[in-house]
């Protein structure tokens, strides 16, 4: 794996290429060292090597440093808000409290009838060499990405914005992202409590990850249904998990509103 550190629109892997965005480029923060880190330890564990990459030559030297003493950065406190993506008009970055795994209400119709988030392995059931090969995997992800279930930051619309993208066929346009937007189901776990469900990784790229399975009963904190589709669900919620379901209208402008919305409510549940 290449890892490119610099001042790009977000952080990502691509196509074999841990694109790294510093949120004050060239300055880099103990956090982003520690993820830096946490990449490099993820992927070696895979039998990956990793090579860095930037332009600016007093940041990499930074970054070199920081991983020669890797021991003092594993443990930098988690800010609050993170800044390497600034999309967010509300937030300006991306709040730390909580993540979301999001879906379609076709797929939390399944994960309710099992009571669990599966991995993409374990929910399609075909050897991990299909799934390597098919046309949703763009970025080219290796094997081992699809032992995972992933997570974005809670007032993030990625989740969203790939649900769309997968029920489309193609990226979704600004039209598709405003008024023709149809957001999905969304299942919140609590950051610092996530990280002790015994599968957790750090990746350095996601917020989170978790390997295999999570059993929701055990682990959600709260699923955001939209209110269009509360008579399609209802009746397949489990008991156990019908206190943690928040229905909210759809009543906004475009999926950044949406995200904003739904983050809000999470917030002062957690009040």
């Amino acid at each position: 794996m290449l890892i490119k550190i610099g001042d790009f629109d977000c952080t990502e892997v691509w196509d074999g290429v841990f694109y790294k965005k510093l949120s004050n480029y060239p300055k880099v923060s103990d956090w982003e060292i520690k993820t830096i880190i946490e990449f490099i330890e993820y992927e070696e564990k895979h039998g990956r090597t990793c090579s860095i990459e930037c332009e600016d030559k007093d940041a990499l030297r930074t970054v070199l440093d920081g991983i020669k003493r890797k021991e003092a950065y594993l443990s930098v406190p988690r800010p609050k808000l993170l800044t390497e993506c600034t999309a967010c008009p509300y937030r300006k970055g991306c709040v730390t409290d909580h993540v979301c795994h999001t879906t379609s209400a076709d797929n939390a119709i399944k994960i309710f009838a099992c009571g669990k988030l599966l991995s993409a392995v374990n929910v399609r059931q075909v050897p991990v060499e299909v799934l390597i090969s098919e046309d949703r995997n763009a970025a080219t992800d290796p094997a081992d990405y699809f032992e995972y279930i992933m997570f974005a930051w809670g007032n993030c619309q990625a989740g969203d914005r790939l649900v769309m993208e997968r029920a489309l066929g193609h990226f979704p346009n600004e039209e598709e992202l405003s008024t023709r937007f149809e957001s999905g189901v969304r299942f919140y776990f609590q950051y610092d409590r996530l990280l002790k469900h015994p599968n957790a990784v750090c990746d350095g790229v996601l917020p989170i990850k978790v390997k295999d399975e999570i059993v929701l009963k055990d682990w959600v904190y709260k699923i955001v249904i939209p209110m269009k589709l509360k008579e399609k669900l209802r009746s397949h919620i489990p008991c156990e998990l019908k206190d943690r379901i928040i229905y909210i209208e759809n009543d906004c402008k475009d999926i950044w509103d949406w995200s904003e919305k739904v983050y809000r409510m999470i917030e002062n549940k957690s009040a």
